[in-house]
């Protein structure tokens, strides 16, 4: 798909018109991941609520396993994921991956929010324009880094963040070529 920098921006509008809820929880999560570099095991059920808003089901049992997370480790993971220094991306998901019922998925967001220029949601509606059709087991943590830098790319040609590009290419997933 390609899309020019008003394309982008007008999807990505779109999106948050559309979503403005979940547009709101994210800056908001955003600012308190950036503020306090680390995040609290409520904050982590705010992500998974975020993620699940549409599958009950899903939800309830997402957080019933991010519920066995201690406090204190998912402080401390995550203030290691955020205080590591730019080009860590792998390390910082096989770190997160290590909190319990934290999936690539899950990461995707939690590192998005933290960072929208350099992070986006890893979702079946983004990797197809981008990177075509997706393999069968699409989310692992290295599909995820393929995806993060086909994001990048198209961010940094733009001079968008990649949560720009992301958002974008969701909606217009979502909306098809209306």
């Amino acid at each position: 798909m390609s899309l020019d920098k008003a394309d982008y921006l007008l999807w990505s509008r779109k999106y948050d018109k559309a979503y403005g809820f979940l547009a709101q929880r994210e800056r908001e999560l955003g600012f308190k991941f950036r503020k306090n570099k680390f995040m609290t095991k409520a904050d982590l059920v705010a992500v998974v609520d975020w993620v699940f808003r549409n599958e009950p089901d899903k939800r309830v049992r997402a957080v019933e396993l991010v519920n066995r997370n201690s406090d204190e480790n998912v402080e401390r993971v995550s203030s290691q994921v955020f205080n590591l220094p730019d080009g860590s991306d792998l390390y910082r998901m096989n770190c997160l991956s290590t909190l319990e019922g934290v999936t690539p998925v899950i990461v995707s967001v939690i590192l998005m929010f933290f960072d929208p220029k350099n992070y986006g949601f890893f979702d079946v509606r983004v990797w197809k324009p981008m990177l075509g059709n997706a393999p069968s087991n699409l989310f692992t943590a290295l599909n995820y880094q393929t995806l993060l830098l086909a994001l990048r790319k198209s961010a940094h040609k733009h001079n968008l963040a990649a949560r720009v590009v992301d958002k974008a290419l969701y909606k217009k997933g979502i909306d098809g070529t209306r």
